[in-house]
């Protein structure tokens, strides 16, 4: 009998962790270094119901240590035992997560994650958003790691916006779709495109 790569916790994870971590690791930081940025990302295949991206982005930054969210529309059984079982990540509240994981809508609304703290800004959460496709760019982004300007689609300019000007608090994103990813850092200021 065949175990479904999909359903199984124990499958799915990096083939060769110490390179698949690494090239993810790479992938993750090139994108956050770089905002509205699309880069390739690959090595996971974890349950139904959450990109390879995702998935990537989950074994490579979560650990006993890092806490997760995951919100309604992802969460399953399958995806908290592939977590546990790869990562030992605890799954928490909102409000407590380190991680948080879902479409944009399911994760509203922003106000429900840290956004550190004056002494601590390091201490937010960071949202890994889920995405249909990366679409027709609707803002215009500049700031660091952005030569001039960058072109993104968004999935809400304003509530974006709204995050940016918290810093240096707020959270930081990743919007993720197949096996892509671009990051939005909240240092990012955002203008809504004509």
């Amino acid at each position: 009998m065949s175990l479904d790569i999909k359903t199984n916790s124990y499958g799915g994870g990096f083939a060769t962790p110490p390179v698949d971590a690494a090239n993810a690791f790479r992938a993750a930081m090139n994108a956050m270094a770089r905002p509205g940025t699309v880069q390739d990302i690959a090595g996971a295949e974890p349950p139904a119901g959450i990109s390879a991206a995702a998935g990537c982005l989950l074994l490579t930054l979560c650990d006993p240590e890092t806490s997760v969210y995951l919100a309604p529309d992802v969460d399953s059984p399958a995806l908290r035992s592939w977590l546990a079982f790869h990562t030992g990540a605890p799954i928490v509240a909102a409000d407590r997560a380190d991680f948080a994981l879902g479409s944009w809508q399911a994760l509203m609304p922003l106000s429900q994650y840290r956004i550190g703290t004056p002494e601590y800004p390091d201490r937010s959460a960071t949202l890994i958003v889920e995405l249909e496709d990366f679409a027709v760019p609707n803002a215009s982004l500049s700031g660091p790691g952005i030569q001039e300007r960058s072109l993104f689609a968004l999935p809400d300019v304003a509530r974006c916006q709204g995050n940016a000007l918290q810093f240096p608090l707020g959270v930081d994103f990743f919007f993720t779709c197949a096996a892509q990813l671009a990051a939005l850092p909240r240092s990012t200021t955002i203008l809504a495109k004509d």
